[in-house]
């Protein structure tokens, strides 16, 4: 599956990977040692993250990243 991130806001990149991973916010919280509220917090815009969360993901969920220039 390719995905363009660029086309999705930050706050969605969050749910769209936890859901590919068919696991609740509490179950990815705890996956990546964060709270369940963390998670909603991150998906619904009111917390922001940086790219060490995302390659915290990426390693702990076995999901590769690959960024193009255009």
């Amino acid at each position: 599956m390719i995905v363009k991130f660029n086309d999705y806001e930050p706050k969605d990149i969050i749910r769209f990977i936890r859901q590919a991973t068919e696991l609740t916010q509490r179950e990815f919280g705890k996956s990546i040692g964060k709270s369940e509220r963390a998670i909603q917090n991150y998906e619904s815009g009111r917390r922001t993250y940086n790219s060490d969360l995302i390659k915290l993901i990426c390693k702990v969920h076995n999901i590769e990243i690959i960024i193009k220039k255009k």
